[in-house]
């Protein structure tokens, strides 16, 4: 079942990349007592992810900041040794919350998995973007081509 609006968030963790290098992040670490714009790429470093998806919430961080958001963060089902190269590669720096969600546990709790075995790829996250209040998706966004349902600008309404 698809995660909808006024679920909540399932209970789950993601590798991060940290200096004492990689570590566990738990949904009660990110969510709870929170406002999170979470948004899922297909894949780090693939085109319209890196040149359009991430870019849209890294120009906007100010003005996300300014709706009241205390964490914006971006998941993939790759690892955090790619998250983070892909981080430092696009500047994020601690902006954006890099999440590895290796294996696709998480993105498949949220039923938002997509199977792009046809590219090569194999299974991976659907592009989506949730607003999340103290572990409560508020709002659900899913693209099934592009990313406008998902950008930085139509997630938190800037």
């Amino acid at each position: 079942m698809t995660i909808s609006n006024g679920d909540k968030m399932p209970a789950g963790s993601f590798k991060v990349m940290t200096s004492d290098g990689v570590q566990d992040m738990s949904t009660d670490d990110l969510f709870s007592g929170k406002k999170v714009a979470l948004f899922s790429v297909p894949g780090a470093f693939t085109p319209t992810c890196s040149n359009e998806h991430l870019p849209s919430y890294l120009k906007n961080f100010d003005a996300i900041k300014a709706k009241g958001f205390d964490t914006i963060a971006c998941v993939a089902v790759n690892d955090a040794f790619v998250m983070k190269a892909w981080g430092e590669d696009r500047g994020v720096g601690d902006k954006i919350v890099m999440l590895a969600d290796g294996n696709g546990d998480y993105t498949k709790a949220l039923g938002l998995e997509l199977d792009a075995s046809g590219f090569g790829l194999g299974t991976r996250g659907k592009r989506f973007s949730v607003v999340v209040n103290d572990g409560v998706a508020e709002q659900v966004n899913i693209d099934e081509g592009g990313y406008d349902l998902t950008s930085a600008e139509k997630t938190c309404a800037i």
